[in-house]
């Protein structure tokens, strides 16, 4: 009796052990980035092309050194608040896309989605644009010296290097990491070659330029935002290891220690940075100056100063690496969540890498490169940015009242989420007022227009709208070798 019932369980394991192996088995993003990997990711998308493009309109629009020092202070302060606050939403709600699993959980799927739908067309891609372009210019402008590179050389530069950070982070989640901590060394070199020459000149007695720094100030509401929307964007990327949630090794440690590690850090070196600036040069200097980093680097490395171009190169394809790192996952959890093009969700077999977003936000950067420049692609941007940052940051106040049971590993005293959100207000509606431009009306009837899509294909799905997407998708599949996350082998 024993032998014929041990026989039996023996049987049913079996059957168990075969019914699972017929089970299919899901290929997911990996854990691949550690705390250092994550400040290197903050650190390294932060400081890229801002610190080195900044100054001058900061300095413009408050008229003197001791309100620029004071805005890119509070700059810091701003993105620091604004990060604790997404620290909570991030070990709250521990899905990778940054802000759009925050708002579909706290507004439900319309901002959600508009949010993609922005992030996928404007925020992201214009981001990328901008710094590649930014790194095309330094690279040119040793070999075009006293004279502006030509814009088609310009563009081509800024195409190559999107292609090839799109293609490094298509291939390999620890390659993208490796190439972000690399670039992340590289510009730190230059951060601290300018600090410590600034600290230098500064112990040396070279502080005629700090006399009497607020005189001749001249602010207004309108000066003010536009000197915060420069030195945010400066900042900009204090939120992307939210985008990355899933991807990082014990977020509710992990995440908020890289935010509070390299945040400060960043805030630290931007200021120490500026004073440096103004120990060599004047306030009407520095405005007159075509790339401040490379004017100082003439005035105190001579003749060494080619290397200050060279690490500013470092510092803006670092930046852009982990722009593109970060931003893919975005258009990944959208396709997931059905409010992209399906095949955007897919996960290549070979790399585990979300490749198909992250190959379709290449292409729209480098479509945003062929028209654009960097004046009109900064204010694009900062708008269309904040005016998110702000709803997301809402969402978390919101969830405090609907979302009572969430588990909240991290929570900030709820005055901060207010603040930032007034802020963000402030950082929406002023330069609109003061500085009235078509950009913001572009970017408010675009957001809108992605109302249309929505419906088409999300909310009511019809029919005819699947039609079309189906062969695409199919199409996709077989060339890039991709397949949905349930179906994948492991």
């Amino acid at each position: 009796m024993e032998k014929t019932s041990l026989r039996n369980r023996r049987e049913d394991e079996r059957s168990i052990q075969s019914i699972q192996s017929k089970e299919p088995k899901t290929t997911s993003l990996q854990k691949e980035v550690g705390l250092l990997s994550g400040i290197s990711i903050i650190v390294g998308t932060i400081i890229g092309s801002g610190i080195f493009i900044s100054p001058k309109s900061v300095l413009s629009n408050t008229e003197a050194v001791g309100p620029c020092l004071i805005i890119w202070a509070a700059c810091g302060v701003l993105a620091t608040l604004g990060a604790l606050c997404f620290a909570e939403l991030g070990t709250m709600i521990t899905k990778s896309g940054g802000e759009y699993p925050y708002l579909m959980e706290a507004f439900g799927p319309i901002p959600a989605y508009l949010f993609s739908w922005t992030s996928l067309f404007v925020i992201k891609p214009t981001s990328f644009a901008i710094i590649c372009l930014s790194f095309s210019e330094y690279v040119c402008a040793p070999f075009y010296s006293g004279c502006k590179p030509p814009e088609v050389v310009v563009k081509c530069l800024a195409a190559a290097a999107i292609l090839l950070i799109t293609t490094v982070n298509s291939l390999s989640v620890r390659l993208g990491s490796y190439v972000q901590n690399v670039f992340t060394g590289a510009k730190l070199v230059i951060v601290a070659i300018i600090i410590l020459s600034g600290l230098v000149l500064l112990a040396q007695g070279n502080t005629k330029n700090f006399e009497n720094s607020f005189e001749g100030t001249k602010l207004s509401v309108g000066a003010i935002s536009l000197a915060f929307y420069n030195g945010l964007w400066a900042y900009d990327g204090w939120n992307q290891l939210n985008y990355i949630t899933e991807e990082l090794r014990n977020p509710f440690r992990n995440l908020p220690l890289a935010i509070i590690i390299g945040i400060p850090l960043v805030t630290g070196c931007y200021i120490l940075m500026n004073v440096s600036y103004f120990t060599v040069m004047t306030p009407t200097e520095l405005l007159q100056s075509q790339a401040v980093a490379v004017t100082f680097g003439d005035r105190v490395l001579y003749p060494a100063s080619w290397v200050v171009p060279l690490f500013v190169a470092f510092s803006t394809i670092g930046a852009a690496n982990g722009t593109c790192f970060t931003a893919g996952r975005l258009v990944y959890v959208a396709g997931r969540e059905g409010h992209m093009l399906k095949v955007l969700s897919y996960i290549s077999v070979k790399r585990l890498t979300p490749a198909p977003a992250i190959i379709f936000y290449g292409i729209i950067a480098t479509i945003y490169i062929i028209p654009g420049d960097i004046n009109s692609l900064v204010n694009y941007f900062s708008f269309a940015a904040w005016l998110f940052y702000g709803l997301t940051i809402l969402g978390l106040v919101v969830m405090r009242f609907t979302k009572k049971d969430l588990e909240r590993p991290i929570k900030v005293p709820i005055f901060i989420p207010i603040l930032v959100t007034l802020i963000s207000v402030f950082l929406v509606v002023a330069p609109i007022i003061s500085e009235p431009a078509m950009e913001y009306l572009y970017c408010v009837l675009f957001i809108l227009s992605g109302l249309i899509f929505y419906f088409l294909f999300v909310h009511y799905k019809f029919g005819w709208a699947q039609k079309i997407t189906k062969p695409i998708t199919m199409y996709l599949q077989m060339l890039m070798e991709v397949v949905p996350p349930e179906e994948a082998p492991e």
